[in-house]
């Protein structure tokens, strides 16, 4: 059996090292062999066999986070309202301009 990781990893110049923390997460992980979504997955001789003995991590732990959906009326409402700002001040810019003569 093998467990596949996706540690969280702190930067430090031009490569990524392990935090003392990353690593006692994953050596807990490891010794309960554990199946953690979006963090380590158990596979099977199958499950390896079947991605032909390929490790990455991808294969085995779904990482991705869906997105929060769009207020789409919120974003619609604020454009209207920036338009609207953008022309009170377009006039009052205008009315400025033709106060000094230009």
């Amino acid at each position: 059996m093998l467990s596949s990781f996706c540690p969280i990893k702190a930067k430090a110049k031009s490569q990524n090292k392990l935090r003392e923390e990353d690593i006692a997460k994953i050596v807990a992980t490891w010794s309960a062999r554990k199946d953690i979504p979006k963090y380590a997955h158990l596979a099977t001789p199958e499950e390896l066999k079947a991605n032909e003995f390929n490790l990455n991590i991808s294969l085995y732990v779904d990482t991705f986070e869906e997105e929060a959906p769009i207020d789409l009326d919120a974003v619609r409402a604020e454009i209207a309202k920036l338009d609207t700002e953008l022309a009170t001040t377009r006039a009052r810019l205008a009315q400025a301009l033709k106060e000094l003569g230009a």
